[in-house]
This record gives structure tokens, sequence and C-alpha cells, in this order.
């Protein structure tokens, strides 16, 4: 029922998009023009949308090819689509809001098996994460929640390949975690690797706010260690846990970045793009070796890592800020 109403609506979407161009881009440009003529983010965002509308649905019509010619159970063909969906979204952004990524350290996300913990602060974290494990070589299996399955693209080929769509708002969440170890364990392969979002949810001062709150009914002298996180939510230990549980040999390497802040609403989208500065991206990996034994230990561990994680994103931040900075002072010299 959900796919019977996705696929039709984002096929018309992508239709209606082109065919009513001529008269949106004009009132859109238009009113960009009035009230933010150097930037048109509302023009740059429709235009992406349009990119990405035929994106969706030109990976609808690649995974019913594969339904059609008897390929839909074998996952080499959906890692492909995978792949080729990530890199069209990071050339769609760069081509229509000037979103470009700057990637560093990139050699610290191989060999596998790996386990990636990426920072979570906006709408493309995803879709960050995806490019950068994809462009490596790997196939990745993604721990995401249930609510992504209304993009009818994501939905269908999440499906068919190892993949878990989380329910966060079971009351009893033993099944979701037994499903995350199984999910890791069967990714202990040379060209796998587990993708987890620790935070569960895109970061921002009400929610970690309210994230230290709940663990302080809980849990005092861990709410205090992580008070001060400045950029991230503290991590949600469950679902991190069973997937280093359920890989044991598998290497953590945590991912964070600089320059996705403010897009996680629609006003944030419109107040960033185009951006001024690359999208600065970085990782590090840590040895299994280095991960101890036991829940109690590992979460004591992960908390330590993503203070230390929070620190590297504010190195980070501000040396964006200094690029922004020279970003504009280049445009405004070579305006006059």
């Amino acid at each position: 029922m959900r796919r019977l109403i996705s696929v039709p609506v984002l096929v018309l979407l992508a239709l209606a998009l082109t065919v009513l161009a001529p008269l949106w881009v004009p009132v859109v440009l238009l009113v960009d023009l009035c009230t933010a003529p150097r930037r048109c983010p509302r023009t740059r965002l429709l235009a992406f949308a349009t990119w990405w509308a035929w994106l969706e649905t030109l990976g609808l019509a690649w995974a019913g090819w594969t339904l059609v010619t008897g390929r839909a159970r074998r996952p080499g063909p959906h890692y492909r689509l995978q792949a080729w969906w990530a890199n069209g979204l990071v050339v769609g952004l760069r081509l229509t809001c000037r979103l470009v990524l700057e990637p560093r350290h990139t050699d610290a996300l191989t060999p596998g098996p790996v386990i990636v913990l990426p920072r979570h602060a906006s709408l493309a974290d995803a879709l960050l994460s995806a490019w950068f494990v994809t462009q490596v070589g790997y196939e990745p299996r993604y721990v995401l929640k249930q609510e992504l399955q209304l993009d009818p693209c994501l939905d269908i080929v999440g499906h068919r390949i190892p993949n878990h769509f989380l329910d966060r708002t079971a009351l009893d969440n033993s099944e979701e975690l037994a499903a995350l170890r199984t999910l890791a364990a069967d990714a202990e392969a040379a060209r796998s690797c587990v993708v987890i979002f620790p935070e569960g949810t895109r970061a921002n001062p009400e929610k970690r706010a309210r994230a230290l709150a709940r663990i302080a009914e809980r849990n005092p002298d861990r709410a205090d260690r992580l008070a001060a996180l400045e950029h991230c939510n503290p991590p949600r230990l469950g679902g991190t846990l069973a997937v280093l549980a359920g890989a044991p040999t598998a290497d953590v390497a945590f991912m964070w970045h600089a320059g996705f802040e403010g897009l996680d609403t629609f006003g944030g989208i419109l107040r960033t793009i185009p951006g001024a500065a690359p999208i600065l991206v970085d990782c590090v990996r840590v040895p299994r070796a280095e991960v101890p034994e036991g829940d109690d230990e590992r979460a004591a561990w992960l908390d330590t890592e993503w203070l230390a994680l929070d620190r590297r994103v504010d190195t980070l931040l501000a040396e964006r800020a200094t690029m922004t900075g020279r970003t504009t002072t280049d445009e405004r010299s070579a305006s006059a």
C-alpha cells in the first residue's frame, strides 16, 4: 500500500516540476531576486528537487528492469544502483546548490570489515556516508529509520540488499537489537561495512538538552560526562552496542563533517544554500583491539570517543569559518 502511493506521487512530481518549469522558474526566480538576489536559494532548491525527482524515477526504472530480467534477488545490480544514486545526488547538489565535498583521510574507511559511525546533523548525512563508502568500493549495510521507507527508491532497493529499517517507537526493542546483531554478523567480509548513526536523530541544541535530561534520570554520572557536548547529541547505546557485538572483528571508523549545519529544516536550507565554502569531511579509524569488551566498558568507550569527535567537529567548523570568510572576501573583490 505504501508503494502504491509513493511511486506514483514521485513520478507525478518529476513530471510536474518539468512540465511546469516555464511557470515556476520565473515566479520563484523573481521572488529570489527581490529577497536574496546574490544566492537565489528557492530557485536552486527547486532545481535540485527536479534533479532528485528524476534521479529517483530513473532509479525506480532500474529497479524495475532488474525485476523484469529476473535479477531482483541479486545484490550486485542493486549495489551498483546505490553507488550511482549516491554519486548522482552529490553531482546534483554541486550543480544546483554549489555544495562541494572536500574529503579527508578516506583511507581510514578501508580495508573492511568496518563499522562506520557518522555524525548526524542534517538531512544530507545519509547521502554523505553513502557516497563515501560506495566510492571506496564497499557494499554497505545501513541501519535506517522506518520513516525513510516513504522514499520509494530507497524503500524498494533498500529492502533488496541487506539493511535494517529500525522501528524507533518499539516498546520492546529486543527484536530490533537482535536484527542489528545479525546484520553486522553477516557483514564481516572485506567489501562490507555497517553504517549506523549513533545519535539516532539529527543533532541540535533542543534535542541534545532533552537527550541529556533523559539520561540524567537513569544515569546522572553519564549525563555529567556528556554535558560537554557542543555539536553532537549523546550516542544512543543500544543499536551501536548491538552492531559492535554482531561484528566482533570489525574496526570502527568515526566520520564527522562541517558545513551541513542548518540543513535539518526547510528554513535552514534556504538560509544555507548555496555553499560559500566546501563541506569538510574527515574520518578516523580505531582498531578493534582498542575497543573494550563488555557492554559497560564499550558504553564508556563510545562516550569518550564521541566527546573527542565533538571536539573535532569544533575544530573543523572553525577551519570552515575561516574558509567562508576568505571566500566571501574573494567574491567581493571579484565583484569590485
